[in-house]
């Protein structure tokens, strides 16, 4: 019998939560206001918790909850009340990093399963084994594991325990993401969430007599980025990752957009989705492919699951943009395909536009038809948030986008 893994979606903030549950989310992990590892994200007030959840539910998606910092004295005394918010709202995991955060879940929390943290950097099948005796249903390995440590270690526990992994998103310079860099550069904790990425920042050697004069660590005019990682994709590599036992593939970036939590969360769900019927005759189509480099992201590699020495990236700290997001269709169109757009780049008649959908291929068309609030004719679209109507080559369920490819991508 084929495994299907669980497609895991960030859910930074409630808009890009919809967006994932809509492009084809199983489960989506997001965080309260504390406890947090992703600060930057818009993250959930406590009611909007409990919406969340129930919006998850109503929708056959499940919710985990992140209490993944490395609390203090202080917010070990509030987090009882924090986790019988979540027990009552009725989450299905919350994922915790420290050891003493286990008991207070179990006790304040009993019908919500533990997920641990890949920040608790399990490498091994001991350690594994541990966790799932203090109760836990599920760990989340640690990126720096290779394939061939995954499928042994899965071999060696108790098939109760699931394991999750990291397929998709940025990666950390440091291990397991337990950095002190940023504290250090930027007086911003990483530990609890608030990491300024230094890693990514440009350095380069200046001698102590000579102030004032960089030398790059390599030879090239924009000086070095020795600490800059690529970032992970695995939609390739989609039935060894099964085969090695993982239960559920994790897609890194609350803090990205709504359009990136759709896109690669689609492309996951008809990934795996293909695996499931075809089995070994699995053969990735190129769409997919090409799909998950529609989103900004750096280069692209398969992190340490092959055992290669992942390389930073030294070219720049710059994101990879081919790709512009012109418009969402929150309501989609009917068959008549008039939609109503929302502006989010400008975008004229004469466009060569992508029809993206959930659920769908992508559907590339010139726009011929654009109209203004008042249904009077336009030329473009010119204004951020400029509400417009648009007439599509076809009807198209809500939450779609139109998109275009960048100028420079183009040429």
């Amino acid at each position: 019998m084929i495994r299907k893994p669980e497609i895991l979606a960030p859910a930074g903030d409630f808009e890009k939560l919809r967006y994932a549950v809509a492009y084809g989310a199983d489960a989506v992990y997001m965080a309260g206001k504390a406890y947090g590892m992703r600060t930057a994200s818009g993250n959930f007030a406590s009611d909007e918790l409990r919406q969340a959840i129930a919006y998850c539910h109503a929708r056959g998606v499940r919710c985990y909850i992140t209490v993944n910092v490395l609390p203090r004295n202080a917010e070990i005394d509030a987090l009882p009340a924090y986790l019988e918010l979540l027990e009552d709202a009725g989450a299905d995991a919350v994922i915790v990093a420290d050891l003493g955060v286990i008991p207070l879940v179990r006790k304040y929390a009993p019908h919500v399963k533990l997920h641990i943290s890949t920040q608790a950097s399990i490498v091994n099948y001991s350690t594994a084994n541990m966790y799932h005796q203090l109760g836990a249903d599920r760990i989340v390995l640690a990126r720096e594991l290779p394939l061939t440590e995954i499928a042994e270690l899965r071999a060696r526990t108790d098939p109760a325990l699931e394991l999750e992994a990291f397929v998709h998103g940025s990666m950390c310079i440091s291990y397991s993401g337990r950095c002190l860099l940023s504290n250090f550069m930027a007086g911003r904790d990483a530990n609890h969430g608030n990491c300024a990425q230094p890693c990514r920042w440009n350095y380069a050697v200046m001698e102590e007599k000579r102030p004032g004069e960089y030398y790059p660590v390599v030879e090239d005019a924009e000086g070095t980025y020795v600490f800059n990682s690529r970032d992970m994709c695995l939609i390739g590599h989609i039935p060894e990752l099964a085969e090695a036992g993982i239960d559920s593939f994790k897609i890194e970036g609350r803090v990205k957009s709504a359009y990136y939590a759709a896109v690669v969360t689609g492309a996951y769900r008809q990934a795996v989705d293909l695996y499931a019927e075809q089995g070994s005759a699995f053969v990735l189509p190129g769409r997919l492919r090409e799909e998950v480099g529609k989103v900004s992201h750096r280069a692209y590699y398969t992190g340490f699951y092959f055992g290669e020495k992942p390389s930073e990236y030294t070219e720049d700290a710059r994101y990879i943009r081919d790709w512009d997001v012109c418009a969402t269709l929150e309501d989609g169109a009917g068959q008549d395909g008039l939609a109503h757009a929302v502006q989010k780049n400008k975008f004229s008649v004469g466009d060569a536009l992508e029809l993206l959908m959930p659920g769908r291929e992508p559907v590339a068309f010139g726009l011929t038809e654009l109209y203004d609030s008042a249904m009077q004719p336009i030329d473009c679209a010119p204004h951020p948030r400029m509400e417009a109507f648009v007439r599509l080559p076809c009807a198209a369920p809500p939450l779609s986008f139109l998109r275009r490819q960048g100028e420079d991508a183009a040429k």
